[in-house]
């Protein structure tokens, strides 16, 4: 990132990074309607449960959450649609390829405006079991207590 970069993160997905293990992460422009884009500029999107797929060789992104523009009329969007991502085409076969290895997903981790223009950033996650999730959280829970201990001896 250069210093012109101007970026509003919007929604991000933290439940994305205590459930997946995140092997890479691509940024992708989202294809939206002008009520949507009101409400994104609003703060009121919600990244839960959403994930991405492959079809026809094209991204699309599933069950991200856009809530309906308040000063919208009749012709409000749908919250819940699927809505197209934009990569480069190299990069969507590359994906295509991970993707279809067993237990491998893609999962949004944050959506923001970068330069005014919507974007998605997208992992490539594998699901992480239940005991590597306790071992994420002991080893976050040590960190804190060395830190609690540097703090109460450098006060002495």
């Amino acid at each position: 990132m250069t210093k012109q970069d101007n970026i509003k993160i919007i929604a991000t997905n933290r439940k994305a990074r205590h459930d997946y293990q995140i092997l890479n992460t691509f940024e992708a422009g989202i294809v939206l309607q002008g009520t949507e884009v009101k409400s994104l500029r609003q703060g009121k999107a919600n990244l839960k449960d959403s994930y991405a797929i492959i079809k026809n060789g094209e991204l699309f992104l599933l069950n991200m959450h856009i809530s309906p523009y308040s000063h919208g009329t009749a012709y409000n969007h749908d919250p819940l649609r699927t809505r197209k991502l934009l990569l480069h085409r190299h990069e969507i076969r590359r994906l295509i390829g991970q993707v279809q290895e067993k237990g491998l997903t893609l999962v949004p981790l944050k959506i923001y405006f970068k330069n005014g223009i919507a974007k998605v950033e997208l992992a490539l996650v594998r699901g992480k079991k239940l005991y590597d999730r306790r071992q994420d959280i002991a080893k976050r829970d040590a960190e804190r207590e060395l830190q609690r201990e540097s703090k109460f001896k450098a006060r002495l």
